[in-house]
């Protein structure tokens, strides 16, 4: 879906009153934004003599940040589906105890699948703002404020998807499943918010 639309396009459907695209998707494209600055600053201190001693650890980080821009833009369309499939659960009929049960099934299958969506994105911000501090110490200079953006992307997007997860796993009558996937979030959550601001004044610490 957002692979192919205009940035203006992607916003007008955000502002409009249309319920997809929302904040799962804001909250993906924020993370894919910051997985999109790593690549940017690991672009451009790759093949510079200046940082030829961290070459190869920023390879291998440019390889990660590409493969988490590419999955977090997939996600867009992932958290539409997700929403579309809960709203198409509670619209189902209920005008008989079969139709109220086989609603209710509906509704908490696709709740598990909204809890989930999130969940995953959550996982792949956590893994942008683990990367950024690496690019913030061994960057090249001239562009490390945009390691800076980059941790702060990923950490909103991380934040913003997690407010899917709970909203979603409050709903679920399965609260086995519930309870294990907002302990993965907690734990998700965890340092990042630390882990944000270190990366945030190495960043600073560099620029003044």
């Amino acid at each position: 879906m957002a692979r192919s639309e205009t940035i203006e396009a992607f916003l007008d459907g955000l502002a409009s009153s249309a319920p997809t695209p929302g904040g799962g998707g804001a909250a993906a494209i924020s993370g894919a934004m910051g997985a999109a600055l790593l690549s940017m600053v690991c672009n451009l201190t790759i093949g510079k003599k200046k940082y030829v001693e961290v070459e190869a650890e920023l390879k291998d980080v440019l390889a990660k940040s590409e493969a988490l821009r590419a999955t977090l833009t997939g996600m867009i369309a992932d958290d539409v589906a997700a929403f579309d499939a809960v709203m198409g659960a509670y619209g189902l009929p209920k005008a008989t105890d079969e139709e109220k049960a086989a609603r209710a099934e509906t509704i908490q299958a696709a709740l598990k699948v909204a809890t989930d969506v999130p969940l995953a994105c959550c996982r792949s911000c956590r893994e942008v703002i683990d990367l950024a501090r690496t690019v913030a110490e061994k960057g090249n200079l001239n562009v490390i404020s945009d390691a800076g953006v980059a941790v702060l992307s990923a950490h909103a997007g991380l934040r913003s998807a997690a407010l899917n997860v709970y909203v979603n796993a409050k709903g679920l009558d399965d609260r086995a499943f519930a309870e294990e996937r907002l302990s993965e979030l907690e734990t998700l959550l965890g340092d990042a918010g630390t882990l944000n601001e270190t990366v945030y004044e190495l960043v600073k610490g560099k620029l003044v």
